[in-house]
């Protein structure tokens, strides 16, 4: 082996301050989990003035998705979880995309099997599925058994479908498969490299010890600890020359000197193998924070595979980016206290990962949208006008219409962005309405009585000089105490006549000014015919 070219890949890495990373698999738009594996890693690094890397896990080319890097890259941007270090802006150890480091990962895939803790394995996959060795119990090259990613790692369970109770404080489950160990593990290393340069395919093997325990600390769940003969030989290069996920991570991870390490439940199991990995190689091990799983509620996990929402799908039904994030970093962290809205900015002073519990997190679409309003509601009119206006517009074609004036009627009365367009389609077409809406108890008012609202009203706001909400408002109180009833009884059937709904983002004086003088009093006439005939 080439030592100085190991010695020149030592001598890259960057050993100043904190480094955390995100690793996600470009499959498709980023879940909740993902994000919150994102925010975590950015918190704990920024926090402590270190660094945030992006790195893209995309060796497992059956699942890669086009587009997807862009995606990611698009999506932590937006929540404004920028990244120091990344595949578009570089850094000191790039490339920061797996499969452009292929090479790398053979040769020191190469030096663990000269040191005899990894091996080269001939059996062909035929092999294995007639039962003749069985120490992956099953488990195929690509990794079956395991999730792909760290992003994957919030949403997906181990097998066992492992939650909190993942992380015992010793993992000693007997490994059913460990009767007959893979034949080519005794295999001598000068006769394994001879068939490798040969020709024949082959995959490598870690050599897992079959004596002892190996010891995980991680700084959520405690120490763990695995009895080594549990272990099987998971692959580490695939036939393809790709590397697994299990590999790639722990390489990639000391070659990028990340110091804490940001992952999910479901890969304590594994956690004792990356140790083994790194004790052989004599690298340092980076310090474990575990998370645990996203559940849709007690039973189920969060899935998209299950049509629960990704980050953009919450973006599209109207969710605030801020909202969501503020929301994703109380899911399984604690902040203390009974304060529970925070900015990004606010969210660094505050974040300890003593508050991370083992516990796993429900999601609560019901919290999310408290969550939603209260920043809605925060917004300066003109943010919250320029969020609403594609959500006016889908229902509101009028462009004569005052789009500010609707947005502000808006504001205070809705939970989620998407709840707009079904509250104000009445501005552009008067729907057709039943004259029981008319009938309203607290107003003291019936059919009988609208009728007699409606056709004192129209004359009054025909001659108004001007229109605006003042002088409309003036009008109908004024008209009112002639009338000697209370506001509600002639508001009531004005906003039903102008609005053909029972349930309005504003009230009669508010709508009739934005419908403007002449739609206005076409539409009272129209109530004066209805409640007429």
């Amino acid at each position: 082996m080439d030592k100085k070219w190991f010695d020149d890949m030592e001598a890259k890495i960057p050993r100043v301050g904190l480094r955390t990373r995100f690793a996600p698999s470009p499959t498709g738009y980023m879940h909740v989990g993902g994000l919150r594996t994102a925010l975590y890693a950015y918190l704990i690094a920024k926090k402590d003035g270190g660094t945030f890397i992006l790195r893209i896990e995309d060796t497992d080319t059956a699942r890669f998705v086009e587009g997807a890097t862009e995606i990611i890259i698009d999506t932590l941007n937006g929540a404004g979880l920028h990244y120091d270090e990344g595949p578009d802006v570089g850094g000191p150890v790039a490339p920061y995309t797996q499969s452009e480091r292929k090479e790398l990962y053979r040769h020191y895939a190469e030096l663990l099997c000269e040191r005899g803790a990894a091996y080269y394995c001939f059996c062909t996959r035929e092999e294995k599925d007639n039962g003749q060795w069985t120490m992956d119990n099953g488990q195929l090259e690509n990794g079956a058994l395991e999730p792909e990613s760290e992003e994957d790692s919030c949403q997906l369970q181990n097998t066992n479908n492992q939650s909190s109770k993942s992380a015992r404080s010793t993992l000693h489950t007997p490994h059913p498969a460990l009767v007959d160990d893979d034949p080519c593990r005794d295999l001598p290393y000068e006769e394994s490299k001879r068939r490798v340069g040969a020709g024949e395919q082959y995959t490598v093997r870690m050599k897992a010890p079959r004596e002892g325990a190996t010891t995980v600390r991680d700084i959520v769940f405690g120490e763990i600890t695995a009895q080594n003969i549990t272990l099987d030989d998971m692959i580490l290069l695939k036939s393809d020359g790709l590397p697994t996920y299990n590999f790639a991570n722990v390489v990639d991870d000391h070659l990028m000197g990340i110091t804490h390490v940001m992952r999910g439940s479901e890969y304590i199991s594994s956690a004792p193998k990356y140790n083994l990995l790194y004790e052989a190689f004599g690298w340092d091990i980076p310090a474990y924070i575990t998370v645990s799983p996203v559940m849709r509620d007690a039973q189920h996990k969060l899935s998209k595979r299950h049509g629960d929402p990704t980050y953009d799908d919450l973006l599209n039904q109207g969710y605030l980016p801020d909202a969501v994030l503020n929301y994703v970093a109380l899911l399984g962290w604690s902040p203390g206290g009974e304060r529970e809205l925070f900015t990004l900015p606010e969210m660094l002073e505050v974040f300890d990962v003593g508050g991370i519990s083992k516990s796993p997190a429900i999601f609560d679409m019901e919290k999310l949208n408290y969550f939603n309003g209260e920043y809605i509601r925060a917004l300066n009119p003109e943010e919250f006008a320029a969020n609403a206006l594609p959500y006016i517009r889908q229902t509101v074609k009028n462009e004569y219409l005052p789009v500010g004036a609707i947005a502000s009627l808006l504001q205070a009365r809705c939970e989620k962005l998407s709840d707009i367009p079904e509250k104000v389609d009445f501005f552009d077409e008067l729907p057709d309405y039943p004259t029981e809406l008319f009938i309203h108890k607290k107003s003291k008012t019936d059919e009988a009585i609208s009728l007699d609202m409606l056709r004192a009203a129209l004359p009054v706001l025909e001659s108004l000089p001007e229109w605006t909400g003042e002088a409309v408002h003036d009008a109908l109180v004024t008209l009112a105490e002639k009338l000697e009833v209370k506001n509600a009884t002639l508001m009531w059937p004005v906003r039903i006549a102008a609005s053909g709904k029972a349930v309005t983002p504003g009230g009669a004086v508010e709508i009739c000014f934005i419908l403007g003088r002449d739609e206005t009093l076409r539409r009272i006439s129209a109530g004066i015919d209805k409640l007429s005939g």
